[in-house]
Parts: C-alpha cells; sequence; structure tokens
C-alpha cells in the first residue's frame, strides 16, 4: 500500500487465468516485461470482472474493512500525520467491486492537507490491483482535485499495487493515467528489517517506488507480512520519512 502516491513516486505472481483476459491494444503504454509479471498486462485498458474476487487477503497488503494505519511523516517541509483506514463502503470501478481505502494528511496543526479515497480489487491469483483514486488537497485553503483518476474513464488503467508472490526484480506498473498517475514499483528485497515505534518487522519486502513524471524522484517502501506498509523513505528528490506509528487491525 503506498501510503501516498501523490507526489510521487508513492505498489505478481503469474496467473494464467489473467493472462488471456487482461490484453492490451496496439495504442496504449508500454507494458511490463513478461519476466517481471509472466504474461500479465500491466497496466490493462479491460480488466475482467469474472477474474476478481470479493475482498483483500494478501498478507503483504491487508485490507480488511475496519483496519487503520497511523503514520508520521516528516520533512524539511515538517511533520505531517498520516491516517489510513479501511472502509466499509466499496465502489464499482470498471464492473470491479473495489474495496476503499481512505487516506488523511494532517499538518502539525491537525488542518486537513489531503484526503483521498483509493480503488483497490484483488484478482483471482491474489494480485492487488489499484483502480483509482479520488483526491482533494488543500493550497491556501483552496481545494485542489489534480491526480484524481478511474480506471476505464479518460484512457485511465489499472496497474497492481501488490503483487501476489513478490520475487526480488519484479517490476510492475501501479496505475497508469497520462500526465497525472504513472507510478511504477521494482521488487528490491525480501530480506530486510525494520525498527518501528511498534518493534521488529523481519523478512520486510521493499520495492523502490518512482514515476517518469518526476524522474529526479526515488522512493523505497517497506511492507511486512500481516502488517502492510511500515516504512517509506525518500532516496532522491526529496528527505520525507514515513514510519508506521500505530496499526489497528480489523
Amino acid at each position: 500500500m503506498p501510503v501516498r502516491r501523490r507526489s510521487r513516486a508513492a505498489a505478481v505472481l503469474s496467473s494464467a487465468v489473467l493472462a488471456a483476459s487482461l490484453s492490451g491494444c496496439g495504442s496504449e503504454p508500454p507494458k511490463s516485461p513478461p519476466s517481471g509479471v509472466d504474461g500479465l498486462v500491466i497496466p490493462t485498458p479491460s480488466p475482467d470482472p469474472d477474474d476478481f474476487v470479493a475482498g483483500i487477503t494478501n498478507e503483504w497488503l491487508p485490507f480488511t474493512p475496519g483496519s487503520q494505519w497511523l503514520y508520521t511523516s516528516t520533512s524539511d517541509e515538517g511533520t505531517q500525520t498520516i491516517t489510513v483506514t479501511v472502509l466499509e463502503e466499496t465502489r464499482l470501478v470498471a464492473g470491479i467491486t473495489a474495496t476503499v481505502v481512505q487516506d488523511m494528511v494532517l499538518d502539525e496543526k491537525g488542518r486537513t492537507l489531503e484526503e483521498t479515497y483509493d480503488w483497490y480489487a484483488q484478482d483471482r491469483a491474489g494480485n492487488v490491483w489499484y483502480l483509482g483514486e479520488d483526491t482533494t488537497s488543500w493550497v491556501d485553503g483552496q481545494p485542489d482535485k489534480s491526480g484524481s483518476w478511474e480506471a476505464g474513464v479518460d484512457g485511465a488503467q489499472a496497474g497492481i499495487v501488490m503483487l501476489a508472490v513478490p520475487r526480488v526484480g519484479d517490476g510492475y506498473r501501479q496505475e497508469f493515467y497520462e500526465g497525472e498517475a504513472e507510478d511504477q514499483a521494482e521488487v528490491l528485497s525480501l530480506t530486510e528489517q525494520v525498527t518501528t515505534p511498534l518493534g521488529d518487522f523481519l523478512n520486510v519486502l521493499q520495492t523502490a517506488d518512482s514515476t517518469p513524471l518526476e524522474p529526479d524522484v526515488l522512493e523505497h517502501k517497506f511492507y511486512a507480512k500481516g502488517t502492510g506498509l511500515v516504512r517509506e523513505e525518500d532516496v532522491s528528490g526529496g528527505d520525507e520519512v514515513v514510519v508506521l506509528e500505530a496499526y489497528s487491525p480489523a
């Protein structure tokens, strides 16, 4: 789960069932190579609702309704609080019933900087797809909806945000809405150790997250089984560090 993909670089096991249905056409953005995702078309212009299941059970991204994560973000711009909550509601996106995840970002004075509703769905192989977001940022008190997108609308396409069985070297696009949302990720490690206020996490998944829209920006994200995202940090293009402070599973 990327806590945020906004300014961005802020997540596949092969599936013979999906390979035939998630096929592309000539005018689409570049696809991930078969060596990275074993034949899945990512991003996909035409996801088949029959290839998806109800709910999300991926152990790296346990998006069970009622679960909540609290993060602290620190950077040269100050400290922010990020609360991620899996809502009970669902949303129909491109014919797929998606899980809705709310992402709230507050500044040190408790003012809302950003509110986002992300839409995710899991395929039958266990991969979690990212179907879009409705995001509102506040700049000088004025709302800004830039960055919002929905799979199947205005050329936007769903991508993978978390693999069912990550492998070092796997690369995949997380989303595609030209000029607005073009995040991508690569698996770097499955054996990291991360220390947070909640304790030590072992055998942590590490990804490198980037976007061609901001080529100088690179983030590393760290996911623990059964918990989800536990840390993210700017490697280049910034100095933000996001750390998990509290986790309340459903």
